[in-house]
């Protein structure tokens, strides 16, 4: 069963204002991306379980010609706030790396 970090070659999180985080998925190739990025496992449904977005607020924007797919949901809370751990969102990616995709 392929995994996030088995058919990309590059991925990032980071903040996208003070009220949004961003995710950009990197696909190792054109099969990769026509396979894997519309997957339901990377829907509203796993940020919901792992990011406790609220589904109805996930963006989920393919661009073809990278063979890359940008991936923001609403934060739960404003950037800053009192129990920010990390306030620039760069390490979120790490939970997505071992979500199966097949």
């Amino acid at each position: 069963m392929a995994k996030v970090k088995d058919v990309v070659h590059h991925i990032r999180s980071k903040n996208a204002g003070p009220f949004w985080v961003t995710f950009d998925l990197f696909f190792d190739g054109e099969s990769s991306f026509e396979k894997y990025a519309t997957s339901p496992k990377l829907g509203p449904d796993t940020f919901a379980r792992l990011y406790g977005a609220d589904p109805a607020h996930v963006k989920h924007y393919p661009v073809r010609t990278l063979h890359m797919v940008k991936i923001s949901y609403a934060r739960t809370s404003p950037q800053g706030g009192e129990v920010e751990r990390d306030m620039h969102c760069g390490q979120q990616y790490v939970r997505l790396l071992d979500v199966e995709l097949d």
